[in-house]
């Protein structure tokens, strides 16, 4: 399973909103919205990464909550 996907099925099945793309340059981009409990939780699964996955490093930004992020999706690559 990719990690989009993987990804994805982890944060509807948190109830999260948001969406999970790739990058140019082979790095994965995620914005996950709802409670921060559930946001930590997905950041967590994000440092691991599905199996097979190779996660070197993650970067955090913190933004207010807007409420138009949507059904969690999986967005076409930047």
């Amino acid at each position: 399973m990719s990690f989009r996907a993987a990804t994805m099925g982890m944060a509807k099945g948190l109830g999260l909103a948001g969406w999970v793309r790739n990058l140019p340059d082979g790095g994965v981009e995620a914005v996950f919205e709802g409670e921060k409990e559930k946001v930590m939780e997905a950041i967590d699964f994000c440092m691991e990464g599905p199996p097979g996955a190779k996660v070197d490093a993650i970067e955090l930004e913190w933004e207010r909550s807007c409420g138009e992020a949507g059904p969690f999706s999986i967005r076409p690559d930047a």
